[in-house]
């Protein structure tokens, strides 16, 4: 497709089809992340944290040296399916299938081939994930030119995935996890995960296709490649040029340091929980609900603030914000201003610090993803190519490598204070919980903080994506060699 033809309006329903896509990730973020494995192979299953944490960053840091790769791949593709979409069709299956086997660990493996197992696993899913995230995530500068309807536009993908990670949390403690007369090792249940598994790589199948159908009729209003040799030298070329557009690398030192404390913060998050707050699984379930609420919120207002305020402005307050109400709930209780353990009035609490982190995170978060599609169209007019997928792979790169660097860090500090990784849930000590509390809040409140401050440096107002678009149609005018049919 040519720039200078306009596409049909974007009606709600494909962005609401488009969105149920990032179920697939949300189902990923609830049982993959660092709290769920840390909490499966090293308590489950015996693994020590160390290792988990080890096995969990091996597999971040190989898919996102992939990612990019994906990304230049599917922005070069020629075929009458467009860039991106035989990459999402084909993504499906093996996501599901790799999902489905991590969760169906042998029982004959030691440790050893345990942690050989959950590494192969857990980066086929990432990366047969990535096959499917990576194009998708590009589709959408081209489905919502508009400065503004973009935002909508990742706020429905931010709805569903935020949507799906609370309800899947939900489901995994309170139906497959819940302590109760047919399961009285609650958590420690390991047939219980692999029924779980199985739910979720159906899970995720259906809705990578069911996305990837609704933008089918979007494919002859994409753009599409001219026919040139890719090597490796322009690979590295376009890689490297968009690492280094001036937006994107505020973006990326932001996502540095913000992606180092989600990882840290969800690899303790479940010891927090059960030894900190003395939680049940069923208790956990209960706070998951606040985050369907925030999901349901955010959608409608960080489109809202964003035209209000400007992207940037908005951005900064809403991760401001989050940082100050994930302090206050742990700073409180080492204080021993919280209320009292199992009282109405404590669960209150964590679900109002739930209900408000998830809905500032997302709108941020909402926002920030409308920032990275208008590097897009400032990446094509300094390079003369269109590289949506190298922009989006390349911003996702950083927050994969750092999340296991998070996971990391959450195992080294439960090494630190000689965390008892083996102890029931509830019955650690206070003095192994403090220290553990002690070293986590200082660190998430630099690392937050800085991130927050990296993304001041962002410069790509509505003006500057105005005059990028005017740029790129008069390019698309002057067009005159037509390209070979496919």
């Amino acid at each position: 497709m040519s720039l200078s033809v306009a596409p049909p309006p974007l009606p709600t329903s494909i962005k609401i089809t488009y969105g149920v896509g990032s179920v697939a990730m949300g189902v990923v973020l609830a049982v993959l992340s660092a709290s769920v494995v840390q909490l499966y192979f090293s308590r489950v299953l015996g693994v020590p944290a160390i290792w988990v944490g080890s096995a969990f960053l091996i597999s971040m840091v190989a898919d996102a040296v992939i990612d990019p790769l994906i990304g230049q791949w599917t922005d070069n593709h020629r075929s009458r399916l467009g860039r991106r979409h035989p990459f999402m069709y084909a993504a499906a299956l093996p996501a599901g299938l790799f999902f489905y086997i991590l969760w169906h660990v042998p029982g004959s493996l030691g440790a050893g081939a345990v942690f050989a197992f959950s590494i192969a696993l857990m980066l086929g899913v990432r990366l047969s994930l990535s096959l499917y995230e990576v194009p998708s995530n590009a589709l959408a500068p081209e489905l919502a030119p508009d400065y503004d309807q973009r935002t909508s536009l990742f706020a429905w993908r931010w709805f569903f995935l935020v949507f799906a990670t609370a309800a899947m949390e939900f489901i995994l403690y309170d139906v497959f996890l819940a302590k109760g007369p047919a399961n009285p090792t609650g958590v420690m249940n390991r047939a219980r995960y692999a029924e779980f598994g199985t739910l979720g790589a159906a899970v995720m199948i259906v809705c990578i296709l069911v996305s990837s159908a609704a933008t089918h009729n979007r494919i002859p209003y994409l753009h599409q490649p001219p026919k040139r040799q890719v090597t490796f030298a322009v690979t590295t070329k376009e890689i490297f040029g968009a690492v280094l557009n001036p937006a994107l690398l505020s973006v990326i030192i932001a996502n540095i340091l913000g992606g180092a404390s989600f990882g840290m913060q969800t690899g303790l998050s479940t010891y927090f929980y059960f030894d900190l707050w003395r939680l049940s699984p069923q208790n956990v379930a209960y706070l998951a609900p606040g985050g369907l609420i925030a999901s349901m919120l955010g959608v409608f207002a960080a489109p809202a603030l964003s035209r209000r305020f400007g992207k940037k402005t908005t951005m900064m307050f809403l991760f401001t914000v989050t940082l100050l109400v994930q302090l206050t709930p742990i700073s409180l209780r080492l204080l021993g201003l919280m209320p009292p353990d199992g009282t109405p009035a404590l669960f209150a609490a964590l679900f109002a610090s739930v209900l408000l982190t998830y809905l500032l995170a997302l709108m941020g978060l909402v926002v920030l993803s409308s920032m990275v599609a208008d590097v897009v169209e400032d990446q094509a007019v300094k390079s003369g190519t269109r590289s949506e997928g190298v922009v989006f792979a390349t911003n996702g790169l950083v927050p994969k490598i750092t999340a296991g660097l998070g996971a990391f860090l959450a195992g080294v500090m439960l090494t630190l204070v000689h965390y008892p990784l083996g102890a029931a849930p509830g019955t650690v000590p206070w003095e192994d919980v403090r220290r553990l509390a002690m070293l986590y809040l200082p660190l998430l409140a630099l690392l937050t903080g800085s991130s927050i401050w990296a993304l001041s440096f962002y410069k790509i107002d509505r003006a500057t994506h105005e005059a990028n678009l005017d740029r790129l149609r008069e390019v698309a005018a002057l067009a005159t060699i037509q390209e070979p049919p496919l």
